[in-house]
C-alpha cells in the first residue's frame, strides 16, 4: 500500500509566540533606547508590542515600572557581556582595559545612541525607581572597577575605581554626543595610564 506524503505541510516548527510581558519589554526596549522614556508614550508602546492596553497595566502596573523593568534588563544583560569579556583574562589589569575594549565594539554599533542609563537617568526625577534603576547599573560597574583595582594591588581601589568611571562614562558621552568612535580607544589609553604602575 502507498504511502501518501503530504508536501505541502512545514517541517519546520511554529515560531514561538512571546508572551505580552516579553513583547511589551522587547517594545519598550527599542523605543524607549531609541528615543528617550518621557517622549514614548504608552499608546505607542502598545501599539508596537501588538497587545491591549490592559496587558500593560496587568503585566507592569504602571509605565514607570514598565521603564524600571527595561532598565534592569538593559542592566542584566550588560552585565553578562562584561563578564563575558573579562572571562578569558587573569590579570585584574587586562580585565579593566576588556571593558574598554567592549565599550569600544558597543559604539560601533550602527544603533548606539549612547549609554541607555545615562539618558534615563537624565529624564529621571530624583529618588524615582527608574532613577534608583539608573543608580544600581552605576554602582554595578564602579563596584567592578574598584574591586578589580583591589586585586591589582592599587594603592587607594576606591579613588582609582571612581575615576575609571568617569573615564568610562565620559568615552560614552563622546561616541554619542560628538561621534567619536575612538574615544573608547582614548579612554582604554589613560585607563592603561593609571593602571601602570598601579596607582
Amino acid at each position: 500500500m502507498d504511502t501518501k506524503i503530504d508536501v505541502t505541510a512545514d517541517p519546520r516548527p511554529a515560531p514561538v509566540r512571546l508572551s505580552a510581558r516579553e513583547r511589551l519589554l522587547a517594545a519598550a526596549d527599542e523605543l524607549f533606547y531609541e528615543n528617550g522614556v518621557n517622549l514614548v508614550g504608552i499608546d505607542r508602546i502598545i501599539e508596537h508590542a501588538g497587545v491591549a492596553k490592559a496587558s500593560l497595566y496587568d503585566c507592569f502596573g504602571s509605565k514607570d515600572e514598565l521603564i524600571r523593568c527595561y532598565l534592569q534588563r538593559r542592566s542584566e544583560r550588560r552585565q553578562a557581556r562584561i563578564r563575558e569579556r573579562m572571562a578569558p583574562f587573569q590579570d585584574p589589569r587586562d580585565k579593566i582595559l576588556s571593558v574598554f575594549d567592549l565599550l569600544e565594539d558597543t559604539v560601533a554599533q550602527p544603533n548606539y545612541r549612547g549609554c541607555a542609563f545615562q539618558r534615563a537617568g537624565a529624564e529621571a526625577g530624583a529618588g524615582s525607581t527608574i532613577k534608583g534603576a539608573c543608580d544600581d547599573s552605576r554602582t554595578w560597574i564602579r563596584t567592578q572597577f574598584t574591586e578589580l583595582a583591589r586585586a591589582a594591588g592599587a594603592r587607594d581601589p576606591e579613588s582609582l575605581g571612581r575615576q575609571l568611571v568617569l573615564i568610562y562614562d565620559g568615552a560614552a558621552v563622546a561616541a554619542h554626543a560628538d561621534r567619536d568612535l575612538n574615544a573608547p580607544i582614548a579612554a582604554r589609553a589613560l585607563a592603561e595610564r593609571l593602571l601602570s604602575p598601579v596607582n
